[in-house]
């Protein structure tokens, strides 16, 4: 008959509890421990959830009457963008809506939230094409022209 005798207790990390009892407050504990024969660490942290913020803004900011700023809050995260954009429907930005919305993100396409799967279309789309003249290239042109033109006429 064989047994074993443990002289001992083995080691135990304890990670720290980061309570979260009010479903209010947008924020996720996140904790962490490790341990060996000798030494022991525990961490935690709150982490920020930037969505659930936007959200709860948003949700305030319809319940006073503010349903376009809602949506404009929204539309701060690309997937709500890209999603209004396929919707046919373009986010509001200062202040215009609708067909005026859309005409300025394709004249600013800087601004679209990085992650929109629009944006690399909208900012190509926004390049000037090599070679091509801009209106004020053009209007040097023209200019150019005319005078040569009517120099030649008058000698």
């Amino acid at each position: 008959m064989s047994s074993t005798v443990v002289n001992n207790t083995p080691p135990t990390a304890n990670a720290p509890v980061i309570p979260n009892s009010n479903s209010d407050i947008c924020k996720v504990g996140v904790g962490g421990s490790i341990q060996n024969n000798v030494l022991g660490l525990a961490t935690g942290v709150l982490v920020d959830d930037e969505l659930c913020q936007l959200l709860k803004l948003s949700r305030s900011q319809y319940a006073f009457g503010m349903k376009v700023s809602a949506v404009a809050l929204l539309c701060q995260d690309p997937r709500v963008w890209t999603s209004m954009m396929d919707a046919g429907t373009p986010c509001p930005v200062k202040g215009l809506i609708g067909a005026e919305a859309a005409a300025y993100w394709e004249e600013n396409p800087d601004t679209i939230p990085d992650g929109s799967r629009y944006k690399t279309e909208y900012v190509q789309a926004a390049k000037p094409v090599e070679g091509e003249l801009s209106d004020v290239g053009h209007i040097a042109l023209y200019k150019t022209l005319f005078l040569i033109t009517t120099g030649l006429l008058i000698f």
